[in-house]
């Protein structure tokens, strides 16, 4: 637990002419804020394993967007459910779930919202979330209009912009344009151009969602942040797969900062 309110409370009690008396009451001021704070954390970290039904239900719908489930698609989820460590029951449970996706006219909103409510306050575990879900997205190569458009919709529930969005795609390895390269014929628009495989390896400026002519000062507040939401040890009790997801996505957030400061000739 932080006592980063306890501490500041008491240090404005002090200042502010009162003496440690005030000091004191501004320790116990604080020292419930940090309470609250640390309970209101506590609540919204997600139960172990509440998000594999709906998360296999809209890997299914995803895998079927195109018209048909390839033989990658399958591949990755079975993948994905032996990482997860899915047997017995469990494994049926999201066999079953993802062929329920795979369904026509099956509703991707009821699983959106179930993984919405399972993250709740937590932004940092929408991204591990996150993660899966691009992996089956990509499992072709370049994704079709409707698969990107079903990634964006549960990335907008999450509350994960597009430009979080582009940086999660460029540790993949791939490019995308965002809102406008998105739309496609899924929103109403044409001229869709889909993510394209970087050859050259990550973008690191991409990973930090920043331009090339973004300064120092600007890139080393855009590492800051990034590596503060990604880094592991702030995941609390995330399963063991969607951890080890953090732990690749801060080394890549790492490794694109070096490559940025060696390029630019800063520490």
């Amino acid at each position: 637990m932080s006592y980063t309110y306890t501490f500041w409370f008491a240090m404005a009690g002090l200042l502010l002419g009162h003496g440690f008396v005030g000091m004191g009451v501004g320790a116990i001021v604080g020292f419930v804020l940090d309470n609250l704070r640390y309970s209101q954390r506590r609540a919204a970290i997600p139960e172990a394993g509440g998000y594999v039904t709906p998360l296999f239900a809209l890997l299914g719908a995803i895998a079927k967007a195109d018209g048909r489930v390839s033989e990658a698609e399958i591949a990755i989820a079975e993948r994905i459910m032996a990482r997860m460590g899915l047997e017995g029951t469990a494994r049926q449970q999201a066999i079953h779930a993802f062929n329920q996706g795979k369904q026509p006219e099956f509703d991707v909103t009821g699983p959106i919202n179930a993984l919405r409510q399972w993250v709740g306050l937590r932004r940092d575990h929408a991204f591990p979330l996150l993660d899966v879900v691009i992996e089956t997205v990509l499992a072709e190569g370049n994704p079709s209009p409707e698969k990107m458009a079903i990634l964006r919709q549960l990335a907008f529930a999450l509350r994960i912009s597009d430009m979080e969005l582009m940086a999660l795609m460029a540790m993949k390895g791939y490019v995308w344009q965002g809102a406008a390269g998105a739309r496609g014929r899924a929103y109403g628009g044409g001229g869709y151009v889909p993510p394209q495989r970087n050859t050259q390896g990550p973008d690191p400026y991409a990973v930090l969602g920043i331009n090339r002519d973004a300064d120092e000062r600007a890139i080393k507040r855009a590492y800051r942040k990034l590596i503060s939401e990604h880094h592991p040890d702030r995941l609390g009790d995330l399963p063991d797969e969607m951890r080890k997801r953090a732990e690749g996505r801060a080394s890549e957030i790492n490794a694109a900062y070096e490559r940025i400061k060696a390029e630019r000739g800063f520490k």
